[in-house]
């Protein structure tokens, strides 16, 4: 095998040649730390009974519960996935990355002169608490309590083309919340993206996986990046955080691993019985490969059920591609607008609009007339 076929990069894998001379490397030189994966995302939320019921039938197990805190997990061993704490309103308070020990802990603490603290007995390990560029919460943490595995959803077995494994047996999945594995990844949108993707990059150890750009803007740089985790020679996912360039600093969505596709599908038809609302799916992501399906909570918080995702080892460089909504997904149907997070149905309309204005007002981020143009080209492509 060649060295090539061994480490290829993307301009085997996509139809971009990869990043062109002085273009961002994806990765910093030197940095603090080298996280091993994201641990768990925080919001809050006034109605924590809602907040629960949902989280059921999308396939969480509840780990602790306390009158002002839930705690979510998925059925691999390790920390909740989600914790969820009663506040006035409903928001995203951030995320938690795991590191590889205390130790690391300890030198990001150092590097940034934050303090290194303890974590509630419950969870267990230590913490040091970080505000990116954009704002979010970033809380680095190590040694926590490890929760036992639960009993795990079985994969479907498959007669494929000429290999029939399933004899004298049929397929008869069950429509019931497709069980959570583990938390996969979360995507947010900053309008100081390139500093904050700089910040992540630098603190954490995180690699960039995939750059996307606007349509003719590519001397002006990357608007929107997925990035995952460092671990050497050992596949991460594709991607553990994504970032895009937008008009304000928000949540965009958070995503986590069922078994199959049959899981994903069966869960969805559970919880459309349920009532709740399929804001996109079913589909095959590009960046990722990922098969999805997306919900909205009923606090208005997009989540995401995927199988079948990419990993990638340390080897991979960065692929570079134009940004269009008809490139999110391989196959399925078209994004819709309430993915694109301006559905008239949640006034995201309004808010955006506004946020808009205030963007091109101020002079201290990133978003300008120049990408404003770019972003509504990427809405009509």
């Amino acid at each position: 095998m060649s060295d090539r076929e061994l480490h290829r990069t993307h301009s085997d894998l996509h139809s971009e040649q990869g990043a062109l001379p002085g273009e961002h490397p994806g990765r910093a030189a030197n940095p603090v730390i080298k996280v091993e994966d994201l641990a768990w995302l925080e919001f809050e939320k006034p109605d924590l009974v809602a907040a629960e019921r949902f989280a059921h039938a999308f396939g969480f197990a509840t780990a602790a519960r306390t009158r002002d805190e839930l705690h979510l997990r998925g059925a691999y061993a390790g920390a909740p996935c989600v914790i969820i704490r009663r506040g006035r309103r409903s928001r995203y308070a951030g995320a938690a990355f795991k590191a590889a020990d205390s130790g690391d802990v300890v030198r990001l603490a150092d590097a940034t002169g934050a303090k290194v603290e303890r974590l509630p007995e419950s969870i267990g390990g230590v913490v040091v608490d970080l505000t990116d560029p954009s704002g979010a919460g970033v809380r680095v943490v190590s040694d926590m309590h490890v929760l036992p595995e639960l009993p795990t959803q079985p994969a479907q077995v498959l007669n494929v083309g000429g290999d029939f494994p399933r004899t004298n047996a049929t397929q008869r999945p069950l429509r019931a919340p497709a069980l959570i594995e583990r938390l996969g990844h979360v995507v947010l949108q900053s309008n100081r993206y390139r500093e904050t993707l700089d910040w992540y990059l630098q603190h954490l150890g995180l690699i960039v996986s995939d750059f996307k750009y606007y349509e003719g803007q590519r001397d002006r740089g990357p608007t929107m990046s997925f990035i995952r985790c460092d671990r050497g020679s050992l596949p991460a996912d594709h991607h553990t955080l994504a970032m895009t360039l937008g008009p304000r600093n928000r949540y965009v969505h958070s995503a986590y691993q069922v078994c199959d596709l049959d899981a994903l599908a069966a869960g969805g038809e559970h919880l459309l019985d349920e009532g709740y609302y399929r804001s996109w799916g079913i589909g095959r992501h590009i960046e990722g490969s990922q098969i999805f399906d997306y919900w909205r909570d009923p606090d208005g918080f997009l989540v995401e059920h995927y199988t079948d995702g990419d990993r990638f080892d340390c080897t991979l460089e960065p692929g570079w591609s134009p940004m269009t909504a008809s490139g999110l997904a391989q196959w399925g149907p078209p994004a819709p607008v309430d993915f694109m997070g301006v559905s008239p149905r949640r006034g995201e309309t309004y808010r955006e609009l506004a946020s808009m204005a205030t963007a091109l007002r101020d002079d201290n981020n990133e978003f300008d007339l120049t990408r404003l143009l770019g972003l509504m080209k990427v809405a009509r492509s």
